[in-house]
């Protein structure tokens, strides 16, 4: 319990504390997480209850935080970036709508490796500037 606890603590100050591009790439940990573990529920075995919960639960909290970062993108600065930005979210969630529909993996598996692409370039520009 005091495990939790400190973990809890931990996360919450490393939000307070991030820079505008940290808080990006928390993001895309957690979207990755949280496609990580709807993979995980496709793993279970077809007749585990569980499984569509799994799967449902994770695929929502994906596509909610895919909607946060849409929903931070500033058109007035952003150039032809914000827009192209708001188009890949837009593909990101409904590309996750259809894995969740019809309970296939494989459109989770894009969006990860696409979503770990951008994380990645995130890093890559922080780490220049």
């Amino acid at each position: 319990m005091v495990a939790k606890n400190f973990a809890r603590v931990y996360r919450a100050n490393s939000v307070l504390t991030a820079s505008p591009g940290q808080l990006v790439v928390l993001l895309y940990d957690a979207a990755l997480g949280a496609l990580a573990a709807a993979k995980d529920g496709f793993a279970l075995p077809p007749r585990e209850l569980r499984r569509f919960e799994i799967i449902n639960r994770q695929l929502h909290k994906a596509q909610r935080i895919i909607g946060e970062l849409r929903a931070t993108l500033n058109f007035e600065v952003g150039g032809e970036f914000a827009p192209m930005m708001y188009r890949l979210y837009e593909y990101y969630n409904r590309r996750l709508f259809e894995a969740n529909l019809r309970k296939d993996v494989e459109p989770v598996i894009e969006v990860e490796r696409l979503l770990g692409d951008l994380r990645g370039a995130w890093v890559e520009m922080m780490r220049r500037e």
